[in-house]
């Protein structure tokens, strides 16, 4: 290893690579055990589908913001049309005034999922709490 027998020369130059080795080992375990254990993820949950009979006495409160976005890259709140720069801002104005901090999505099919993302940042941005995303078989009236 490091040493060899007394041949009376002096000491020996060779380096001693033993306690390196424990030392990584050491680091390595340190490293692996505080690396971080939380994940980024964003929370999802699936819709409930409504029943196939409705009572007749039930009341449908339509205050639902829906943010869509076509295959030109158009944006609409509701059924008015805004502009990517004016979306936060619209945004705002909206759920600041508001108790009920849900927004759905509504994306065209060829759609990028980039630029849904975008839009979540920037309503999450804007106060928005939930967000729900539709599918063109959930588009109102159709």
């Amino acid at each position: 290893m490091g040493m060899t027998g007394g041949s009376g020369k002096g000491p020996n130059s060779e380096i001693n690579i033993t306690p390196f080795i424990d030392i990584l080992l050491v680091l390595l375990i340190i490293f692996m055990v505080i690396q971080p254990m939380i994940q980024y993820d964003l929370q999802a949950r699936v819709p409930q589908k409504l029943p196939d009979e409705l009572p007749q006495d039930l009341i449908i409160k339509s205050d639902a913001i829906v943010v869509s976005i076509d295959r030109q890259g158009a944006y609409r709140i509701n059924q008015e049309a805004v502009t990517f720069d004016q979306l936060g801002i619209r945004l705002f104005d909206i759920y600041s005034a508001r108790a009920n901090k849900n927004m759905f999505i509504l994306g065209d099919v060829d759609l990028a999922f980039d630029d849904v993302v975008k839009v979540i940042d920037i309503a999450k941005g804007a106060g928005v709490g939930d967000i729900g995303l539709l599918t063109p078989e959930d588009r109102p009236g159709g």
